[in-house]
């Protein structure tokens, strides 16, 4: 299948999940109340789509876009197939910031949340950017990335520890399961830019990815800027993994799945599987949103879940797969 024909229809499935997210939720809604919505915004079943389920349905599409999008860089740079944007540990940071904005109360302030989740992030990602220009081997940044992964871990679990009171931890863990509930116009236009700047990173990596394919000495001699553009690469990915986690939480497995949907399409060529990645993770997350939503249970099931239900056996079927090809 050409790139093309792949892009339109991951395009056509994520605008026919993006539909059925504004047509399915909690409130249900008559054919009348429909047409009433979009000849008048502003009437109560206008703000049932347009305020609540239209930007809930984007939010998804935009955090998959950017976590799709992240584990197909993150794949090619490492050229290791169960790569993702929590390998190099940026979720787990952004995680931890999120959690100590949490427990310092400045989840009061609009935004707080956010924006130290997004810090936290940063932070990750320059200290893993300049990691990337030091080390060429891949091997050495994984390795770098499970102990950052770690150690944000165990400060996020001495949060959890030391956290003021239940309802804190509660909050806390809530946040961290993942969710594009009740997000808003002002939540999606916050990250909008540090997601841009993200892709706009990848994008430009994009040709140093495909020159790693054919190893690194011939990347070395190929004349191209490699350790500029490996540190293009974790940049661009930390802030679209950080923005992401940024705007709903930690949600799992989506930058791993969507690159190995499309490789079959796209080709082996990272370059090439850029676009298709980030709008099968679109589609992906729109679909896992929708599937909390109707998933009857007395409690709504958070994003992260339901993503990790569907997730953990697809890495267990592309792991098996792996040690397959390396024992051929």
């Amino acid at each position: 299948m050409s790139g093309l024909r792949l892009n339109l229809l991951l395009v056509l499935v994520l605008l026919g999940l993006l539909a059925l997210g504004l047509l399915l939720g909690e409130t249900p809604l008559s054919g009348a109340q429909y047409a009433q919505a979009f000849t008048d915004p502003a009437s109560a079943p206008g703000e049932i789509l347009w305020t609540i389920r239209a930007p809930r349905a984007v939010a998804a599409a935009v955090v998959g876009g950017a976590l799709g999008l992240a584990g197909a860089v993150m794949q090619g740079l490492l050229r290791n197939p169960l790569a993702d944007p929590g390998v190099l540990g940026v979720s787990a940071g952004a995680g931890l910031g999120a959690a100590l904005a949490i427990a310092l109360g400045l989840a009061a302030t609009p935004g707080g949340t956010e924006v130290a989740a997004l810090m936290a992030a940063l932070a990750t990602g320059l200290l893993l950017t300049a990691l990337a220009a030091r080390f060429r081997e891949p091997e050495t940044l994984i390795l770098f990335g499970v102990a950052l992964s770690a150690f944000a871990g165990a400060l996020t679990a001495l949060i959890f520890n030391l956290s003021p009171s239940p309802v804190t931890t509660a909050e806390i863990l809530s946040w961290l399961m993942g969710s594009v509930a009740n997000r808003g116009w002002n939540d999606i236009g916050r990250e909008i830019l540090p997601m841009a700047a993200g892709a706009g990173l990848c994008v430009y990596a994009a040709r140093g990815l495909v020159m790693l394919t054919l190893g690194e000495e011939t990347a070395a001699l190929s004349g191209l800027p490699m350790g500029r553009l490996r540190a293009a690469a974790v940049a661009g990915a930390a802030l679209l993994t950080g923005a992401a986690v940024a705007m709903a939480g930690i949600i799992g497995f989506v930058g791993l799945a969507a690159p190995h949907l499309v490789r079959a399409g796209a080709g082996a060529d990272p370059g090439r599987t850029l676009t298709p990645s980030a709008l099968a993770g679109a589609a992906l997350l729109v679909a896992a949103d929708v599937a909390a939503r109707m998933i009857p249970t007395d409690q709504e099931l958070k994003l992260g879940v339901v993503t990790a239900l569907f997730g953990a056996p697809l890495f267990a079927l592309i792991a098996w797969r792996a040690a397959r090809s390396w024992r051929a």
